[in-house]
């Protein structure tokens, strides 16, 4: 089984996927170290603000790491916010019937109602650099996006709108 978990930063990706380990003891890949090992290592000239050019850069390596993955018989959680919106196409159906999809997307009343404890966890996992530059027009704005390209290809999507209760059962 392979998890794919997407969507905005700040919206508990990896705090789920680590979650998601401990329940199931499906090991996890954050796509963000992926990024930051190719970035220092040299491997690339994209920086961590390049974030339209990294999903076309990373996907490609990590499609081809959840096809291995699922042809080895291995579970695997992959999260990140480089998932494209159109990964289905990249999939045969022997494939993508091993693949679970979920994008989390806060809805603007959970982001204007909690956006400061969005902002106090969003160290729960990992410890963050400065990111007082998220601030809640940017996370609407993205969470929007997210919610429409989730409906325009038909991706499962967990809508987060009162309390923070997100799972995922297999």
């Amino acid at each position: 089984m392979i998890i794919l978990i997407a969507g905005a930063s700040h919206t508990g990706k990896t705090a789920l996927a680590q979650r998601l380990l401990e329940k199931y003891h499906y090991p996890y890949l954050s796509i963000d170290h992926l990024k930051m090992g190719l970035i220092r290592s040299g491997y690339t000239e994209l920086t961590p603000s390049d974030d339209d050019a990294l999903t076309p850069y990373l996907w490609p390596v990590v499609r081809e790491m959840v096809k291995t993955a699922i042809e080895n018989s291995q579970n695997l959680i992959v999260e990140g916010c480089y998932i494209p919106f159109d990964w289905r196409q990249d999939f045969e159906e022997d494939y993508l019937k091993e693949i679970r999809y979920r994008c989390l997307i806060m809805t603007p009343d959970y982001i204007r109602n909690h956006f400061a404890d969005i902002r106090r966890y969003a160290c729960v996992i990992e410890q963050r650099l400065d990111d007082s530059w998220y601030d809640a027009d940017t996370f609407l704005e993205e969470n929007a996006r997210n919610l429409e390209m989730c409906r325009k290809y038909g991706n499962d999507y967990i809508l987060i709108d009162d309390g923070y209760r997100v799972d995922i059962d297999l």
